[in-house]
């Protein structure tokens, strides 16, 4: 996902305009995306497959791979009128034509024009060229973290040769996902929604912007990127821990935060919250115990890091995910430059502080 956010402008100190959004909407697609990735979010995937196994074996394979092109089409979203709930995203679905349901939620709206043309062609011939494919793929997979497999990017490719089919099929297994698992959640989640919309109000008051988006996203800095006058803010319950922010027009942004509490777990009846669980598997690991000192006192990169214990890249990669996924690093991106870490003890706090509330609490069953 991506996890870019925008900076005050040092040079003027103008604070950018505020605005707030509120939907179920946006878990209602964030929670498939959740579901088809649970690794991802540190959630159990055996229980993601279960979520799954209630629908068909065609929705499943629908959802599935629509999800490769479609993941949280917060653009869309946030145009829709009131209520942005699950139901409410299901009417304005229906409200399209079937041929427009995916490149409406696939596409940002300054590459519609565009790539619908290229759709357009591919639906016709019923086949894609190397040229169409690369174009689908600039506009879809521009970051790092969308990479496919060539299989995927195959997969993909074969939702437009009949949009008209794909769109209808689409919409009817989200009818059946909302039905079967979305609506009771629903319920669950919106008060919660609405309590982590006015805590980050309150926040918002005392802090500047960029300490916000700071304790919002549990630990992300971006000094350089995107300097727009305008932020959305928008709570979620299912992307916790981490965040998804984007341009939504060249003049603002948004990010979706992470407001489940952290005394909750997205697995219904589950004891133990998944925030402790989440840090005391990353720090059960002596490489990242390791790792993590080095970052109490001063900030690396992936590559210092992998200098400095003598491990492959990719394995560095791999625990400095599972710190970011436990809130205990800070994680500064820029443009053009390699990701640079520094512990958050500050969290090494609040994970010992949350263990004394689960130890103290009610006797179980």
């Amino acid at each position: 996902m991506n996890e870019a956010l925008v900076e005050i402008d040092e040079q003027t100190h103008t604070r950018p305009e505020l605005g707030w959004d509120l939907g179920t909407g946006y878990d209602f697609f964030i929670s498939l995306d959740v579901l088809h990735h649970p690794g991802l979010f540190g959630l159990r995937a055996s229980w993601a497959a279960g979520v799954r196994s209630r629908l068909s074996t065609e929705e499943r394979k629908i959802l599935e791979n629509a999800n490769k092109a479609i993941r949280i089409p917060f653009h869309w979203i946030y145009s829709l009128k009131e209520p942005k709930n699950g139901s409410g995203v299901l009417w304005a679905l229906r409200q399209l034509a079937p041929e427009q349901r995916l490149s409406t939620l696939a596409f940002e709206p300054q590459a519609l024009e565009r790539v619908r043309e290229i759709l357009h062609r591919i639906s016709r011939r019923g086949s894609w060229d190397k040229e169409e494919q690369e174009a689908i793929i600039e506009n879809l997979f521009h970051r790092k973290e969308d990479r496919l497999s060539a299989r995927d990017i195959e997969t993909v490719m074969k939702l437009w040769v009949d949009p008209t089919k794909m769109g209808e099929r689409y919409l009817s297994a989200l009818e059946s996902y909302y039905q079967v698992f979305y609506v009771e959640e629903e319920r669950h989640i919106a008060p919660i929604l609405l309590e982590g919309l006015n805590q980050a109000k309150n926040l918002a008051e005392n802090l500047a912007l960029d300490d916000l988006l700071e304790r919002l996203s549990q630990g992300l800095h971006f000094p350089d990127l995107i300097n727009l006058p305008k932020w959305v803010l928008v709570p979620s319950y299912w992307i916790t821990p981490l965040v998804v922010a984007d341009q939504l027009a060249s003049d603002s942004a948004m990010m979706i935060f992470g407001a489940r509490p952290p005394t909750e777990s997205v697995v219904p009846g589950e004891v133990v919250p998944d925030a402790l669980l989440r840090a005391f598997k990353a720090v059960a690991d002596p490489t990242r115990l390791r790792i993590l000192r080095y970052l109490v006192h001063e900030q690396l990169t992936p590559t210092e890091i992998s200098r400095r214990l003598r491990l492959r890249a990719p394995t560095v990669s791999h625990h400095l995910n599972a710190l970011r996924l436990a809130g205990l690093v800070h994680l500064t991106l820029e443009s053009h430059a390699e990701r640079r870490y520094t512990a958050r003890l500050e969290a090494v706090r609040e994970i010992f502080s949350l263990l004394d509330e689960f130890l103290a609490g009610e006797e179980l069953d």
